[in-house]
């Protein structure tokens, strides 16, 4: 009987020293945790020293004056210490490109390829192996240009939106920032399409624009742990892609809303609502009139150079001076033909219920008080939300309408069998007959027969039809 007791207590009796391995074993691993984040701090902060090491050696007169030398009179010695000072912070911030790389991409600078000049810079159109971009070049990297790149870097370094343009990558020692191609400019030479032969804007591509450069601000506005206050929206600050898709740039007179401890709070975070004695920028007109007579940034000054935007976008005319009193005035008039008469005809036929609904919004935005302006994730998004909905509609049925016209006029071979379509990519299938790949793919996908012959597909291998696409792309461009 005490045998028994004996042998059932002895499990209990090991169960003590089992945890105490246990413990020896968990603080060896720890242990080796502790050692290997060592380890790695240790390694971070030789390659950080390696790449201080490397970009003072970058900076050394000698290098700078033969690179100067090659390159004509972009920057000197001493600007790459100021520019090296002052765009230190940021260096982990993007991607870094060396000097050589960007005189490789624009071809030493080259001006057949500046494509914008501004009061701070000029910007060229690049490539960087096989990646077409845009090259910002400060003139000098002393002044308020620099701050500008800076503030340019540190919000687009640490910020991803689908309609804010995309910082690739920056060589802040030389005052070069490097973003993505946009294909189609600035809306600013969209909306001047007489000037430098763009074709128009449908008034449909013009709502979503509205729709996009809203939600893009919205979304600077809701920035954390500090909203951005653009301060410098404007047409020309708003670039489209190949397929007309709007991005907000130019962010270097951005600012940030700070937090501060609220006063009633019980020391509480609180978040600010505005910016005070703060020095106006941005361009006459686009300025919200009340930050520009107190000082006073908020994100309602976003708003009210928002509304001039769409103000314009309806109206077609490239100066927002006095347009804000010339709309008001149309939109009152009995009849509304004189609202009618100022939108862009070039745009094509203006839904005329959603244009006045979109006139009327634009006009709150532009309210010369702030409290009077709509607020923009309240009451301006939802708003362009339902009218760019009415606008989709519209495009895809005109769009529809344009495909169709444009087969019937095409050689009856540039059409696909299946879709009765222009052919995008072309491509033989196995029964001989060429079809659009995504066509054939959808039909292969559910049936195992020819759409042509109605016998059995020996295999679904595809075959690009090359020369068939370069016939159909250069018919299309003379045809357009």
């Amino acid at each position: 009987m005490m045998f028994l007791r004996m042998s059932r207590l002895t499990p209990l009796r090991k169960l003590p020293n089992d945890l105490g391995i246990r413990r020896v074993e968990d603080g060896i691993k720890l242990r080796e945790i502790d050692l290997t984040e060592e380890m790695v701090k240790r390694l971070v902060r030789q390659m950080e020293r390696e790449e201080e090491q490397v970009a003072e050696r970058e900076a050394q007169p000698k290098q700078s004056s033969s690179e100067e030398d090659s390159n004509g009179d972009h920057q000197n010695s001493s600007d790459l210490e100021t520019g090296r000072k002052n765009t230190g912070r940021c260096l982990t911030e993007y991607n870094r490109y060396s000097w050589e790389h960007i005189q490789a991409a624009t071809s030493s600078f080259s001006s057949d390829l500046v494509i914008g000049k501004g009061t701070y810079g000029t910007v060229y159109k690049a490539k960087f192996q096989h990646t077409i971009a845009a090259v910002k070049v400060l003139n000098s990297l002393e002044g308020f240009g620099t701050q500008q790149l800076q503030q340019e870097l540190e919000v687009l370094g640490k910020i991803r939106h689908p309609h804010l343009l995309l910082l690739l990558g920056a060589c802040p020692e030389r005052g070069c920032v490097v973003y993505e191609y946009m294909a189609n400019g600035s809306l600013d030479d969209a909306l001047n399409h007489r000037r430098n032969g763009m074709p128009p804007l449908a008034w449909y591509d013009r709502i979503r624009v509205a729709w996009e450069v809203a939600t893009a601000v919205a979304f600077l506005h809701s920035a954390r742990p500090d909203p951005i206050i653009h301060r410098d929206l404007k047409p020309a600050n708003i670039l489209l892609d190949r397929n007309l898709s709007s991005k907000v740039g130019d962010v270097g007179l951005s600012t940030a809303l700070l937090h501060h401890s609220g006063a009633g709070g019980g020391g509480g975070q609180q978040q600010s609502t505005m910016v005070r004695n703060t020095t106006p920028v941005g361009t006459f007109c686009y300025i919200d009139p009340e930050y520009q007579r107190t000082g006073a940034v908020s994100a309602k000054s976003d708003v009210y150079a928002l509304g001039v935007v769409v103000l314009q976008l309806l109206t077609g005319r490239t100066s927002p001076l006095g347009l804000a009193h010339a709309v008001e005035t149309a939109l009152e008039e009995d009849g509304g033909d004189s609202f009618a008469e100022m939108l862009d005809a070039t745009a094509g036929q203006w839904p005329p219920e959603e244009a006045r609904e979109l006139a009327a919004l634009a006009l709150r935005c532009a309210e010369m008080r702030r409290r009077d302006r709509p607020g923009l994730r309240e009451h301006i998004l939802p708003a362009l939300e339902r009218i760019k909905d009415i606008a989709a509609r519209a495009a895809r049925e005109t769009k529809a309408l344009l495909r169709t016209a444009s087969s019937s006029a095409a050689p009856g071979h540039f059409l696909c069998p299946i879709l009765q379509e222009i052919m995008e990519d072309p491509c033989v299938a196995a029964d001989g007959y060429t079809y659009d790949r995504k066509a054939i793919e959808t039909w292969v996908s559910m049936k195992d027969k020819s759409p042509m012959t109605n016998l059995r597909l020996p295999s679904k291998s595809l075959i690009p039809n090359h020369s068939l696409r370069s016939a159909i792309m250069d018919w299309s461009s003379k045809n357009r």
